[in-house]
Protein backbone atom coordinates (compact mmCIF):
# COMPACT_ATOMS: atom_id res chain seq x y z
CA UNK A 1 0.00 0.00 0.00
CA UNK A 2 1.32 3.43 -0.98
CA UNK A 3 2.39 5.65 1.92
CA UNK A 4 1.91 9.41 2.11
CA UNK A 5 3.37 12.35 4.05
CA UNK A 6 0.67 13.55 6.47
CA UNK A 7 0.96 16.33 9.04
CA UNK A 8 -1.24 17.86 11.70
CA UNK A 9 -0.62 21.57 11.14
CA UNK A 10 -1.91 22.71 14.52
CA UNK A 11 -4.29 21.69 17.28
CA UNK A 12 -4.72 22.41 20.97
CA UNK A 13 -5.59 18.82 21.87
CA UNK A 14 -3.84 16.81 24.57
CA UNK A 15 -2.72 14.14 22.11
CA UNK A 16 -3.10 13.03 18.50
CA UNK A 17 -3.11 9.31 19.23
CA UNK A 18 -6.51 8.81 17.60
CA UNK A 19 -5.40 10.44 14.34
CA UNK A 20 -2.15 8.51 14.26
CA UNK A 21 -3.99 5.25 14.82
CA UNK A 22 -6.44 5.95 11.98
CA UNK A 23 -3.60 6.92 9.62
CA UNK A 24 -0.99 4.33 10.61
CA UNK A 25 -1.47 2.32 7.40
CA UNK A 26 -1.57 5.42 5.19
CA UNK A 27 1.12 7.70 6.60
CA UNK A 28 4.77 7.55 5.62
CA UNK A 29 6.31 7.31 9.09
CA UNK A 30 4.61 8.93 12.08
CA UNK A 31 2.12 11.69 11.46
CA UNK A 32 3.90 14.90 12.42
CA UNK A 33 2.23 17.04 15.09
CA UNK A 34 3.25 20.63 14.32
CA UNK A 35 2.50 23.90 16.06
CA UNK A 36 2.18 26.20 13.06
CA UNK A 37 0.48 29.53 13.65
CA UNK A 38 1.63 31.73 10.77
CA UNK A 39 1.61 31.38 7.00
CA UNK A 40 5.40 31.25 6.92
CA UNK A 41 5.52 28.44 9.47
CA UNK A 42 3.05 26.38 7.45
CA UNK A 43 4.99 26.93 4.23
CA UNK A 44 8.31 26.02 5.87
CA UNK A 45 7.10 22.91 7.68
CA UNK A 46 4.42 21.44 5.38
CA UNK A 47 5.95 21.74 1.90
CA UNK A 48 6.23 17.97 1.48
CA UNK A 49 2.85 17.06 2.93
CA UNK A 50 0.17 15.42 0.81
CA UNK A 51 -2.44 15.42 3.56
CA UNK A 52 -3.00 18.02 6.28
CA UNK A 53 -5.24 18.29 9.32
CA UNK A 54 -5.61 21.67 10.98
CA UNK A 55 -7.55 23.59 13.59
CA UNK A 56 -6.80 27.34 13.47
CA UNK A 57 -3.90 27.70 11.03
CA UNK A 58 -4.56 30.10 8.11
CA UNK A 59 -4.75 28.26 4.80
CA UNK A 60 -4.59 31.26 2.48
CA UNK A 61 -3.98 31.42 -1.27
CA UNK A 62 -0.33 32.27 -0.58
CA UNK A 63 0.06 29.17 1.58
CA UNK A 64 -1.74 26.85 -0.82
CA UNK A 65 0.40 28.02 -3.75
CA UNK A 66 3.49 26.96 -1.79
CA UNK A 67 2.28 23.48 -0.89
CA UNK A 68 2.79 21.76 -4.26
CA UNK A 69 2.15 18.20 -3.05
CA UNK A 70 -0.94 18.85 -0.94
CA UNK A 71 -4.01 16.86 -2.04
CA UNK A 72 -6.34 17.09 0.94
CA UNK A 73 -6.90 19.30 3.97
CA UNK A 74 -9.28 18.34 6.77
CA UNK A 75 -10.30 20.86 9.38
CA UNK A 76 -11.19 19.97 12.95
CA UNK A 77 -14.69 21.44 13.11
CA UNK A 78 -17.56 22.69 10.98
CA UNK A 79 -16.47 26.15 9.82
CA UNK A 80 -13.88 26.53 7.06
CA UNK A 81 -13.59 30.33 7.05
CA UNK A 82 -9.81 30.05 7.69
CA UNK A 83 -9.34 28.29 4.33
CA UNK A 84 -9.37 29.95 0.89
CA UNK A 85 -11.78 27.55 -0.81
CA UNK A 86 -11.45 29.16 -4.24
CA UNK A 87 -7.67 28.84 -4.19
CA UNK A 88 -7.94 25.24 -2.99
CA UNK A 89 -10.36 24.35 -5.77
CA UNK A 90 -8.11 25.93 -8.41
CA UNK A 91 -5.30 23.66 -7.20
CA UNK A 92 -7.66 20.66 -6.91
CA UNK A 93 -7.01 20.34 -3.19
CA UNK A 94 -9.92 18.62 -1.46
CA UNK A 95 -11.14 20.54 1.61
CA UNK A 96 -13.10 18.59 4.21
CA UNK A 97 -14.71 19.49 7.49
CA UNK A 98 -16.52 17.46 10.16
CA UNK A 99 -20.03 18.89 10.13
CA UNK A 100 -21.82 16.42 12.37
CA UNK A 101 -19.57 15.67 15.34
CA UNK A 102 -21.03 18.22 17.76
CA UNK A 103 -24.61 18.68 16.63
CA UNK A 104 -26.13 17.68 19.94
CA UNK A 105 -23.46 19.37 22.01
CA UNK A 106 -23.84 22.78 20.33
CA UNK A 107 -27.63 22.67 20.31
CA UNK A 108 -27.60 21.59 23.98
CA UNK A 109 -25.26 24.46 24.80
CA UNK A 110 -27.43 26.97 22.97
CA UNK A 111 -30.39 25.64 24.94
CA UNK A 112 -28.43 25.96 28.19
CA UNK A 113 -27.52 29.57 27.40
CA UNK A 114 -31.13 30.29 26.53
CA UNK A 115 -32.39 28.84 29.81
CA UNK A 116 -29.75 30.79 31.71
CA UNK A 117 -31.29 33.95 30.29
CA UNK A 118 -34.98 33.08 30.17
CA UNK A 119 -35.12 31.42 33.60
CA UNK A 120 -32.65 33.98 35.05
CA UNK A 121 -30.61 31.14 36.52
CA UNK A 122 -27.23 32.87 36.82
CA UNK A 123 -28.78 36.16 37.92
CA UNK A 124 -30.83 34.54 40.68
CA UNK A 125 -27.85 32.49 41.87
CA UNK A 126 -25.69 35.63 42.06
CA UNK A 127 -28.38 37.34 44.14
CA UNK A 128 -28.59 34.42 46.55
CA UNK A 129 -24.82 34.41 46.98
CA UNK A 130 -25.02 38.09 47.87
CA UNK A 131 -27.53 37.25 50.58
CA UNK A 132 -30.59 38.29 48.56
CA UNK A 133 -33.04 35.40 48.82
CA UNK A 134 -35.73 37.11 46.77
CA UNK A 135 -37.16 35.69 43.55
CA UNK A 136 -38.64 39.04 42.57
CA UNK A 137 -35.13 40.29 41.78
CA UNK A 138 -35.20 37.94 38.76
CA UNK A 139 -38.52 39.18 37.40
CA UNK A 140 -39.86 39.08 34.79
CA UNK A 141 -39.70 35.38 33.92
CA UNK A 142 -42.07 34.10 31.23
CA UNK A 143 -43.50 30.69 30.38
CA UNK A 144 -41.67 29.08 27.48
CA UNK A 145 -44.94 27.86 26.00
CA UNK A 146 -45.83 31.53 25.47
CA UNK A 147 -42.58 32.39 23.72
CA UNK A 148 -41.18 32.26 20.20
CA UNK A 149 -37.65 31.27 19.31
CA UNK A 150 -36.14 32.49 16.05
CA UNK A 151 -33.33 30.35 14.64
CA UNK A 152 -30.96 31.91 12.11
CA UNK A 153 -29.65 29.01 10.05
CA UNK A 154 -31.69 25.82 10.19
CA UNK A 155 -29.04 23.26 9.27
CA UNK A 156 -28.00 20.33 11.46
CA UNK A 157 -27.50 22.33 14.67
CA UNK A 158 -30.35 24.76 14.13
CA UNK A 159 -32.70 21.87 13.41
CA UNK A 160 -31.59 20.07 16.57
CA UNK A 161 -32.28 23.21 18.63
CA UNK A 162 -35.65 23.60 16.92
CA UNK A 163 -36.59 20.08 17.97
CA UNK A 164 -35.51 20.66 21.56
CA UNK A 165 -37.22 24.02 22.00
CA UNK A 166 -40.37 22.69 20.35
CA UNK A 167 -40.25 20.04 23.06
CA UNK A 168 -40.46 22.87 25.60
CA UNK A 169 -43.60 24.10 23.86
CA UNK A 170 -42.02 27.13 22.19
CA UNK A 171 -43.15 28.40 18.81
CA UNK A 172 -40.27 27.96 16.35
CA UNK A 173 -39.56 30.23 13.39
CA UNK A 174 -36.44 30.17 11.25
CA UNK A 175 -34.56 32.15 8.62
CA UNK A 176 -32.41 30.35 6.07
CA UNK A 177 -32.24 31.30 2.37
CA UNK A 178 -30.92 27.84 1.46
CA UNK A 179 -33.77 25.79 2.95
CA UNK A 180 -37.30 25.19 1.68
CA UNK A 181 -40.35 25.06 3.94
CA UNK A 182 -41.21 21.66 2.48
CA UNK A 183 -37.95 20.25 3.85
CA UNK A 184 -38.69 21.28 7.44
CA UNK A 185 -40.88 19.66 10.10
CA UNK A 186 -44.33 21.19 10.42
CA UNK A 187 -43.47 22.85 13.75
CA UNK A 188 -40.86 25.13 12.09
CA UNK A 189 -42.11 28.11 10.08
CA UNK A 190 -39.72 29.80 7.64
CA UNK A 191 -39.69 33.58 7.46
CA UNK A 192 -37.30 36.39 6.53
CA UNK A 193 -34.69 37.80 8.89
CA UNK A 194 -36.44 41.06 9.69
CA UNK A 195 -39.70 39.32 10.55
CA UNK A 196 -37.85 36.78 12.68
CA UNK A 197 -36.09 39.51 14.65
CA UNK A 198 -39.32 41.42 15.26
CA UNK A 199 -41.33 38.40 16.42
CA UNK A 200 -38.84 36.37 18.46
CA UNK A 201 -38.44 36.33 22.23
CA UNK A 202 -35.19 34.41 21.77
CA UNK A 203 -32.91 34.66 18.71
CA UNK A 204 -30.28 31.94 18.30
CA UNK A 205 -27.56 32.14 15.64
CA UNK A 206 -26.55 28.96 13.78
CA UNK A 207 -25.40 30.11 10.34
CA UNK A 208 -21.82 29.84 9.00
CA UNK A 209 -19.52 32.84 8.81
CA UNK A 210 -19.33 34.06 5.20
CA UNK A 211 -19.00 37.42 3.48
CA UNK A 212 -22.80 37.45 3.46
CA UNK A 213 -23.19 36.81 7.20
CA UNK A 214 -20.31 38.90 8.59
CA UNK A 215 -21.96 41.45 10.91
CA UNK A 216 -25.33 40.08 9.81
CA UNK A 217 -26.67 41.29 13.14
CA UNK A 218 -25.59 44.90 13.07
CA UNK A 219 -27.16 47.84 14.88
CA UNK A 220 -30.00 48.16 12.36
CA UNK A 221 -30.94 44.50 12.67
CA UNK A 222 -30.53 44.34 16.45
CA UNK A 223 -32.80 47.37 16.76
CA UNK A 224 -35.63 45.30 15.27
CA UNK A 225 -35.63 42.95 18.27
CA UNK A 226 -38.01 43.35 21.17
CA UNK A 227 -36.47 45.01 24.25
CA UNK A 228 -37.66 41.94 26.17
CA UNK A 229 -35.87 39.52 23.80
CA UNK A 230 -32.49 37.86 24.23
CA UNK A 231 -29.76 36.86 21.79
CA UNK A 232 -27.76 33.61 21.68
CA UNK A 233 -24.69 33.02 19.49
CA UNK A 234 -22.90 29.67 19.36
CA UNK A 235 -21.86 30.00 15.69
CA UNK A 236 -19.11 32.54 14.91
CA UNK A 237 -18.29 35.78 16.71
CA UNK A 238 -18.10 37.99 13.62
CA UNK A 239 -21.76 37.33 12.76
CA UNK A 240 -22.78 39.70 15.56
CA UNK A 241 -21.53 43.29 15.61
CA UNK A 242 -20.25 43.33 19.18
CA UNK A 243 -20.03 47.12 19.43
CA UNK A 244 -23.66 47.38 18.34
CA UNK A 245 -24.66 44.71 20.85
CA UNK A 246 -22.84 46.61 23.59
CA UNK A 247 -24.82 49.73 22.75
CA UNK A 248 -28.07 47.76 22.78
CA UNK A 249 -27.34 46.35 26.23
CA UNK A 250 -26.29 49.77 27.53
CA UNK A 251 -29.54 51.24 26.26
CA UNK A 252 -31.62 48.34 27.67
CA UNK A 253 -32.81 47.53 24.16
CA UNK A 254 -32.40 43.80 24.82
CA UNK A 255 -33.16 41.63 27.84
CA UNK A 256 -29.77 39.95 27.59
CA UNK A 257 -27.30 38.05 25.45
CA UNK A 258 -25.20 34.92 25.77
CA UNK A 259 -22.36 33.83 23.51
CA UNK A 260 -19.92 30.98 23.17
CA UNK A 261 -17.94 32.81 20.49
CA UNK A 262 -16.35 36.24 20.10
CA UNK A 263 -14.85 38.10 17.17
CA UNK A 264 -11.42 37.90 18.85
CA UNK A 265 -10.69 34.87 20.99
CA UNK A 266 -9.79 34.59 23.76
CA UNK A 267 -11.84 37.56 24.85
CA UNK A 268 -9.81 40.01 26.95
CA UNK A 269 -10.95 40.68 30.50
CA UNK A 270 -11.54 44.29 29.44
CA UNK A 271 -14.03 43.35 26.72
CA UNK A 272 -16.90 45.90 26.85
CA UNK A 273 -19.56 43.20 26.80
CA UNK A 274 -18.21 41.62 29.98
CA UNK A 275 -19.34 44.55 32.11
CA UNK A 276 -23.01 43.74 31.58
CA UNK A 277 -24.75 41.69 34.24
CA UNK A 278 -27.12 40.30 31.62
CA UNK A 279 -24.35 39.14 29.26
CA UNK A 280 -22.91 35.64 29.59
CA UNK A 281 -19.97 34.14 27.75
CA UNK A 282 -18.43 30.67 27.60
CA UNK A 283 -14.98 29.97 26.06
CA UNK A 284 -15.92 28.45 22.67
CA UNK A 285 -16.83 25.17 24.33
CA UNK A 286 -20.28 24.49 22.89
CA UNK A 287 -18.87 21.79 20.64
CA UNK A 288 -17.21 19.91 23.44
CA UNK A 289 -17.98 16.64 25.09
CA UNK A 290 -15.47 13.85 25.59
CA UNK A 291 -17.36 11.81 23.02
CA UNK A 292 -17.55 14.64 20.46
CA UNK A 293 -13.83 15.36 20.81
CA UNK A 294 -12.95 11.75 20.00
CA UNK A 295 -15.40 11.67 17.07
CA UNK A 296 -13.96 14.90 15.66
CA UNK A 297 -10.41 13.62 15.68
CA UNK A 298 -11.33 10.26 14.17
CA UNK A 299 -13.46 11.70 11.38
CA UNK A 300 -10.91 14.35 10.36
CA UNK A 301 -8.24 11.69 10.03
CA UNK A 302 -10.59 9.36 8.16
CA UNK A 303 -11.26 12.06 5.56
CA UNK A 304 -7.54 12.43 4.85
CA UNK A 305 -7.16 8.66 4.64
CA UNK A 306 -10.05 8.33 2.18
CA UNK A 307 -8.74 10.95 -0.23
CA UNK A 308 -5.14 9.70 -0.21
CA UNK A 309 -6.41 6.18 -0.90
CA UNK A 310 -8.38 7.42 -3.89
CA UNK A 311 -11.74 7.08 -2.17
CA UNK A 312 -14.53 9.66 -2.11
CA UNK A 313 -14.54 11.83 1.02
CA UNK A 314 -17.69 12.00 3.14
CA UNK A 315 -17.56 15.74 3.86
CA UNK A 316 -15.94 17.58 0.94
CA UNK A 317 -16.69 21.29 1.18
CA UNK A 318 -15.31 22.64 -2.10
CA UNK A 319 -16.17 21.56 -5.61
CA UNK A 320 -13.97 21.27 -8.70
Amino acid sequence: MEKHVISIVDCDHESVDIERDVLKDTALGEVAWLKCKTEDEIIAQCAEAEGLILQYAPMTRRVLERLPRCRVIARYGVGVDTIDLAAASERRVVICNVPDYGTNEVSDHALALMLTLTRKVALASACVKRGQWDYTLAKPVHRHQCQTIGIIGIGRIGSALARKTHGLGMRVIACDPYVRQADLPDYVALTDLDDLLRRSDVVSVHCPLTDETRHLLDEAKLSLMKPTACLINTARGHIVDEAALDRCLCGKKLSGAAMDVLAVEPGPATHPLFRHENFYCTPHMAWHSEEAARELKRKAAEEVRRVLRGEAPSYQVNKF
